[in-house]
């Protein structure tokens, strides 16, 4: 997920877990500022902890994405949450959060990881979706995909992705 994240001032990763992306969001990108979300108390902790340049907000990303107002227009979100299997109450305000931040501006855009091979969520008006790659020597193959203005794509597979569930 590192590789779809360049030329950005700000990196906001979603549900970082154990690190992982994390670790290498910091190694390839060590002049941007990195915002980190992570639900579960004792893993906000430790990734403050390994990553004391990053801002570590623990708590629901929709519940605090307020830390967020004062970003750069190149800002990008990266995200590994596994929206089909989240319940409404929890899809339904990350995903708007997702698109209030996308519709500040254009440049920026959502990564989003999925073990799914169809979008990971219905794209909000005036965005779409758009595989950038899928790993298949990855258990189970792993797709790539990435959220943003629809004027930032061109083609008509854009559009029709935008529109698929």
């Amino acid at each position: 997920m590192a590789d779809g994240v360049e030329a950005f001032e700000a990196i906001v990763e979603v549900g970082a877990g154990t690190g992982v992306v994390t670790d290498s969001l910091v190694r390839r990108h060590p002049s941007a500022r990195l915002i980190v979300f992570e639900l579960g108390d004792q893993l906000a902790t430790e990734l403050r902890g390994r990553f004391p340049q990053a801002h570590v907000v623990g708590g629901a990303f929709h519940a605090n994405a307020s830390v967020l107002q004062d970003l750069p227009a190149k800002t990008i979100i990266v995200s590994g949450l596994p929206f089909r299997s989240l319940s409404s109450d929890v899809v339904e305000p990350t995903v708007a959060a997702f698109a209030e931040l996308l519709y500040a501006d254009r440049a920026r855009r959502l990564v989003q990881f999925t073990y799914q091979p169809r979008v990971p969520f219905t794209a909000p008006v005036g965005l779409c979706w758009h595989r950038i790659k899928t790993v298949w020597l990855n258990a189970p193959p792993a797709n790539v995909w990435h959220l943003s203005s629809k004027t930032n794509w061109q083609g008509s597979d854009a559009a029709e992705l935008g529109a698929s569930a």
